[in-house]
């Protein structure tokens, strides 16, 4: 028997009033959620498990369980993990030569102050 795995489907949320970033990734009906913060409480988890299948973000099946069913829905696995956040180069380029640019004038200014205190 031939296993057909299928490609991931990757979504990304913000969520700004808790300043965190949101990965949801279905693969072959098992769901895996990433957050860079652990800033969601059980019921809001669930809220957004059930909003995620009513949008047809996920299997349209996590849509009906209840929260009485049980605190963790079976396929789902929450994770609080900041690997797959990736900083665009161009950012991390540009703050790299302000910190150099501030660095050398602090260093000119540190070396100008010493000379004017020993040439005095």
């Amino acid at each position: 028997m031939k296993t057909i795995l299928t490609e991931p489907r990757i979504f990304e949320f913000y969520f700004p009033d808790v300043d965190t970033l949101v990965q949801v990734e279905e693969t072959d009906g098992a769901v895996v959620i990433r957050s860079t913060r652990n800033s969601f409480s059980e019921r809001r988890k669930f809220y957004f498990i059930r909003e995620l299948a009513a949008e047809g973000f996920i299997s349209e099946s996590y849509r009906w369980f209840s929260s009485a069913d049980s605190p963790l829905l079976p396929g789902i696995r929450w994770l609080v993990d900041i690997s797959w956040v990736e900083l665009p180069k161009a950012a991390l380029a540009q703050t790299r030569r302000l910190v150099v640019r501030l660095l050398a004038g602090g260093f000119l200014l540190w070396l100008v102050l010493m000379l004017s205190l020993f040439l005095r």
